[in-house]
């Protein structure tokens, strides 16, 4: 087995791993050709990542364009601890008022310790946010990973 082949994440590991960090980053092609990276929140559905951001955002313009991009969740201080996902993807741009009020709510309820439901004024603070706003579905095309905790301390 290639070293490359040793420290590769399983799919039970790459679940663990975007459920337990809090920000992904998101590259898209900028208008000037150069990449542009934004750290962002981020949910897991069905094993795909989704976020939302500003309708007007560069990031948006950016995927209106064209809609593939670079996810990137990673984790480790020291190098025998790095682990991440590099996730090529086509972004889906979501609209549709209900369908990003719904992910605003389940974006708030994981970020917010102790919370399991968006109720009163927290839920009309998110309903006022959302025709400003849209959720991006980000499709995997290609995945790389990697644990370096795999390697045992031998580089």
């Amino acid at each position: 087995m290639s070293r490359r082949a040793e420290i590769q994440l399983t799919p039970e590991e790459q679940l663990e791993l975007l459920d337990g960090e809090r920000v992904v980053v998101a590259t898209t092609n900028g208008p000037r050709g150069w990449p542009h990276s934004m750290p962002l929140w981020f949910v897991v559905r069905d094993g795909e990542i989704w976020v939302w951001t500003f309708a007007k955002s560069q990031k948006v313009k950016n995927l209106e364009r064209d809609n593939r991009c670079t996810l990137l969740v990673e984790a480790g201080e020291e190098y025998g601890e790095l682990r991440g996902i590099q996730i090529e993807a086509e972004a889906e741009l979501i609209r549709e008022h209900g369908a990003v009020l719904d992910f605003a709510k389940e974006l708030t309820v994981r970020y917010s310790d102790g919370i399991d439901s968006i109720e009163g004024d927290a839920a009309a603070g998110l309903e006022a946010q959302v025709p400003k706003r849209i959720a991006i579905h980000f499709h995997p095309v290609r995945t790389a990973t990697w644990d370096h905790r795999k390697l045992g301390g031998t580089y």
